[in-house]
């Protein structure tokens, strides 16, 4: 799943430096205060399983999504819903998908609808759909990280596909409690070490993370903005 990046300006004034990451900081120990553990299981479910296809297929424009496979979430980790056709498969993650580091991780509100391409299928997928089945079965945070540690030692993950990407256009997304809930954008993986004049100032381009998801090699997140949501209306830039 899937970030809002945040980036402080660089300003003359050194005292308003220190008071933005001062409340950058207060507001992360607030949400980790908020969400220090998994919460129970019915609360990161969606009871009507046609509302969660609904919601998964709008990370999509319909006549890609309307093709797609998609999975919803189950008690013990992802169900396939449909059986799609063109290589594609929707979904709604959940906050375990963030970096262990993100105040947001064990957040119940979170929905990020995605859908995946082909490639992102067969590389990025996989990882998310073990970080569900290990947080449904009460796994901590480290003892994930662990996992990731063992697999990619053992080799056991995918590699990274050339062209993986997916689509996050939703306007019903909800993916931070800071801010701005949501924003209509694009997520390209590529390997570490990729230029694309993320973060560089007039860039639209951004930053996700870094060693996305525990791949097995170094694996740089883009998030490209674009201008309207997957229903064709255009989204209200507002900070963005």
């Amino acid at each position: 799943m899937k970030r809002v990046i945040f980036k402080a300006i660089a300003i003359p004034v050194f005292i308003l430096a220190v008071a933005f990451t001062a409340a950058w900081e207060m507001q992360a120990q607030d949400a980790s205060a908020k969400y220090p553990n998994m919460f129970p299981v019915d609360q990161y479910l969606i009871a009507d399983r046609n509302a969660e296809i609904a919601l998964a297929r709008s990370a999509a424009p319909e006549a890609l999504s309307g093709d797609a496979n998609v999975l919803v979430l189950g008690r013990h980790g992802y169900e396939s819903a449909v059986t799609g056709k063109n290589g594609f498969t929707c979904l709604v993650e959940r906050g375990w998908n963030s970096p262990f580091d993100s105040p947001d991780f064990w957040n119940p509100k979170l929905r990020g609808p995605d859908c995946y391409n082909p490639e992102a299928v067969r590389s990025i997928l996989p990882l998310i759909l073990k970080r569900a089945e290990w947080a449904l079965a009460g796994e901590s945070k480290d003892q994930m990280a662990a996992h990731l540690k063992a697999m990619t030692e053992k080799k056991e993950l995918p590699r990274m596909q050339p062209g993986a990407m997916t689509y996050m256009m939703s306007k019903q997304a909800y993916l931070t409690d800071d801010g701005d809930h949501n924003m209509s954008h694009l997520m390209f993986y590529l390997p570490k070490g990729t230029d694309w004049a993320a973060g560089l100032h007039g860039s639209p381009v951004q930053h996700g993370n870094v060693d996305v998801l525990g791949t097995p090699e170094p694996v740089t997140e883009f998030l490209i903005p674009v201008i309207r949501w997957s229903d064709g209306t255009l989204q209200v830039t507002g900070s963005h």
